[in-house]
C-alpha cells in the first residue's frame, strides 16, 4: 500500500471548522455494497470530492484527507474498491488486501465510482472532482473518460500505462502528480502520458516532483513538505479552476 497505517495526510488542520462525518453504505448499479465514508462542511456546498485510496482500500489515511476537504468547504467521500470481495465491514491494520486487489476490475471500481458521484449529486453538488492515489491516482485519471460527467480529475502517482488506452475518451481537465524517484513510474512512462495527452487535445496538468519517492504525500515525510504543501495547492487550484 501507498501509506503506513500511522501516516496521515501532510494538510493543515482548519481548528474550529464545523464539519459532519459518517460511516456509509452506497449501493453501485450493478448491486454492489460498497463502504464509503463521507465529510461534509457546516452549510451548503456545490463542490463535491471523490477519493480513490490506493491499493489497502478504505483506511484512515483517506477519512482524515475527506475531512480535510470538508474543512475548506467541498463534500467529500471516500470509498473502498472491495466490497465485492471482502464486503462492507471495517477492517484491521492485518487486512491482506493483495487477493482483492486481484479480482478488481477497472468496471467495478467506475461502478462504484459512479455511486459516489450519484450520491455527492444527491446532495446538491452540480461540480464533482476524482482526487486518487497509486491504484487509485490512475482510477482518478480514467474516471475523466468514465461518462461521469466530472469537473476534472486529480491523480497522484498513477501508472501512466493503465490511463493510456483511455486517453482519447477524456472528457475532463487531468492534474497529474508524479513522483520524480519513483521506483514503479520512470519519467519516460510520465513523458508518454504527456505525449498521448497533448496529441489527443486534451488539457492536463502534469507535475514530476524531482527526488521525491512513491507516497511522498505523507506527514511523515518531512523531507519532501514543500512538494506536498505545493501538491495540495496545487489540487486547491486545479479544483477553483474548474469548478
Amino acid at each position: 500500500m501507498c501509506f503506513d497505517t500511522d501516516s496521515s495526510p501532510p494538510i493543515p488542520v482548519i481548528s474550529g471548522a464545523a464539519v459532519a462525518h459518517d460511516d456509509l453504505t452506497l449501493t453501485a448499479a450493478d448491486g454492489n455494497e460498497l463502504a464509503a465514508f463521507r465529510a461534509m462542511p457546516d452549510g451548503p456546498a456545490t463542490t463535491g470530492v471523490v477519493i480513490l485510496p490506493d491499493v489497502r482500500g478504505l483506511y484512515r489515511f483517506y477519512e482524515e484527507l475527506a475531512l480535510r476537504f470538508a474543512e475548506r468547504g467541498f463534500v467529500a467521500i471516500a470509498f473502498d474498491y472491495f466490497g465485492r470481495t471482502a464486503g462492507v465491514e471495517k477492517r484491521d491494520d492485518d487486512f491482506d488486501y493483495k487477493p482483492h486487489v486481484e479480482q478488481t476490475t477497472p468496471h467495478g471500481v467506475q461502478t462504484d465510482v459512479s455511486a459516489c458521484v450519484d450520491h455527492l449529486r444527491a446532495l446538491g453538488c452540480t461540480s464533482i472532482f476524482t482526487v486518487g492515489f497509486c491504484f487509485g491516482g490512475s482510477g482518478s485519471w480514467a474516471s475523466a473518460a468514465g461518462g461521469h460527467g466530472l469537473k476534472g480529475a486529480v491523480g497522484f502517482y498513477g501508472r501512466p500505462q493503465r490511463m493510456l488506452d483511455r486517453v482519447p475518451h477524456i472528457e475532463a481537465p487531468i492534474l497529474a502528480l508524479q513522483a520524480g524517484a519513483d521506483q514503479a513510474i520512470s519519467h519516460e512512462d510520465n513523458l508518454e502520458l504527456e505525449q498521448a495527452l497533448r496529441a489527443a487535445g486534451k488539457e492536463y496538468e502534469l507535475v514530476e516532483y524531482a527526488g521525491a519517492p512513491h507516497s511522498f504525500f505523507d506527514r511523515k515525510q518531512e523531507e519532501f513538505a514543500d512538494a506536498s504543501e505545493d501538491a495540495w495547492r496545487r489540487v486547491l487550484e486545479f479544483i477553483g479552476r474548474y469548478e
